[in-house]
């Protein structure tokens, strides 16, 4: 149908096995491509010669890794940081706005100011009550669930600026807490999930790697110029 799409389950398969793919087909031309030029050892044992060329696949492997890894960071890096400049000059966040930002203590400087909001409601300044309760919603799921005084603040603030009832208000909280646990729950799942396909692809492109240079190290041996009509 025109607006179905791929469930969460397929794409993660489907990730997963990319990553295989593309390690396993870079890792064998890389090693292939190191064992074949390499010069011809003389002297040496059939295993000694197989244990080499699986040690420089290997090591063909770890450099490719340390340096697509370290491009990858520079590049990621470069785009967050364009991309921060490019918000906040859409926004036009002046350098006072931005030295304003939260910190760590803030969540505690709110608990200690907080008023009753059924007494004094905030109906005007929205930006000011939406930041407070990011930070109450952020440290509570940090730390795993929502105290109850601050279920009881939160859902005082939302019955204020909403006209909910309180019990209204509450389960409205609940609601969203529960998905927003429900969210960072697949969240966790989902990273836990990549990091095993990762660290498949790259056991698989390293067993890859050795495998094809030993390989690219037998036709360097065994290659007759004869056959060449050289």
């Amino acid at each position: 149908m025109g607006n179905s799409g791929v469930s969460a389950s397929t794409f993660e398969i489907g990730t997963g096995l990319y990553l295989i793919v593309v390690a396993m087909l870079a890792s064998t031309i890389g090693g292939y491509v190191a064992g074949r030029l390499r010069t011809k050892w003389v002297g040496a044992h059939t295993h000694e010669v197989f244990f080499r060329d699986t040690a420089r696949g290997f090591l063909a492997w770890a450099l490719a890794t340390v340096l697509g890894a370290a491009v990858l960071t520079a590049v990621a890096g470069s785009f967050a940081g364009g991309a921060s400049s490019g918000l906040a000059s859409a926004a036009g966040v002046s350098a006072t706005q931005s030295a304003e930002s939260d910190g760590p203590v803030d969540y505690y400087v709110d608990a200690l100011l907080r008023s009753n909001p059924a007494a004094s409601p905030n109906t005007t300044d929205l930006r000011a009550t939406r930041r407070e309760i990011a930070r109450i919603l952020t440290t509570g799921l940090r730390d795993g669930d929502i105290p109850a005084p601050d279920r009881t603040y939160v859902a005082q603030v939302v019955a204020a600026r909403t006209g909910l009832n309180q019990a209204d208000a509450e389960k409205r909280v609940s609601d969203i807490i529960d998905q927003a646990k429900t969210a960072l729950d697949n969240a966790r799942k989902a990273a836990a999930k990549l990091s095993l396909w990762l660290t498949a692809s790259l056991l698989i492109g390293a067993f890859s790697a050795s495998l094809a240079a030993t390989e690219g190290g037998y036709v360097r041996d065994n290659w007759n110029p004869s056959l060449t009509g050289r």
